[in-house]
């Protein structure tokens, strides 16, 4: 499993951008390996932001990845606020609008990968 990048033997620590796309890269690699199809990264709508689309089978999979270095305020999957989930199904309208779809001609879910620390938990569905 690739790991998230460090700086060795200089001053300076990753930037927040750095490290995000450093863990939605890894988040993309581990899906891959669980047997899901990339679609598409860091997807934005005039609604916000969708980290990963993914494809389980027949299934358009819409995925917000997490990260926290320790699980001292909580784990990264609790970070995931009723406001953030409103935004990512209303991002995910405006995603399938754009590619001739809606969430009742497309069979679609709502994944959060969320890491924690080393600890990487897959909430299949997570808004249901």
């Amino acid at each position: 499993m690739a790991q998230i990048p460090t700086w060795t033997g200089r001053p300076r620590q990753l930037t927040t951008k750095q490290v995000g796309n450093a863990v939605e890269l890894r988040a993309r690699r581990w899906l891959e390996e669980q047997g899901l199809k990339f679609i598409a990264a860091n997807v934005h709508e005039r609604s916000g932001e969708i980290d990963l689309i993914m494809r389980d089978a027949a299934v358009t999979v819409f995925v917000e990845v997490r990260y926290r270095k320790s699980a001292a305020y909580g784990g990264a999957a609790a970070s995931v606020t009723r406001s953030k989930q409103h935004k990512l199904l209303q991002t995910a309208r405006l995603w399938l609008a754009r590619h001739n779809g809606s969430f009742d001609t497309v069979d679609c879910r709502f994944d959060v990968l969320a890491f924690t620390g080393n600890e990487i938990e897959w909430l299949q569905n997570a808004f249901s």
